[in-house]
């Protein structure tokens, strides 16, 4: 699997995620315009000591992460997404692509990729969840799917 996020804008969310991304071995894309500095203490102290173990590219837009030669399907994350995230079957080397905190994905994105984008379920009074909880609930779902291959159990 591969995390993608579309310009996030809080450095506790992107620390929470990448130290995420460093557990369970996921590499992490970061593409466009971000709301800090990749040395911010928040974003650091949030990965702690995993920051060695990430797997970290950085993109300038949507547009410069498409042209790497990237193998896997795109799966975009929205509270306006079509499928609910557990309908998907997962491939290993698929990307979840998630947008910033405040604006989500931009609608030319969304609009262009319509047929693959998904939604976790919650009640119509919730306008959204944390992104980093967002994250984790995708990517583990997406691993579960794929047998948690390569990972050993936690003593």
């Amino acid at each position: 699997m591969n995390i993608v996020l579309v310009e996030p804008q809080i450095p506790q969310n992107t620390g929470n995620i990448a130290r995420l991304c460093a557990a369970t071995g996921t590499p992490l894309h970061l593409v466009g315009k971000l709301g800090f500095r990749t040395d911010d203490k928040s974003l650091r102290r949030a990965g702690l000591d995993y920051w060695k173990l990430l797997d970290i590219s950085y993109h300038n837009n949507f547009e410069d992460f498409e042209k790497k030669p990237l193998h896997g399907n795109y799966y975009f994350l929205s509270t306006k997404g079509g499928k609910n995230y557990s309908e998907i079957s997962y491939r290993k080397g698929d990307y979840l692509i998630f947008g910033s905190e405040t604006k989500g994905l931009p609608s030319n994105i969304m609009e262009r990729f319509k047929g693959s984008t998904m939604r976790i379920p919650m009640i119509r009074e919730a306008r959204s969840l944390n992104l980093s909880s967002s994250v984790s609930i995708v990517l583990y779902e997406a691993l579960r799917q794929n047998a948690f291959i390569n990972y050993q159990p936690c003593l």
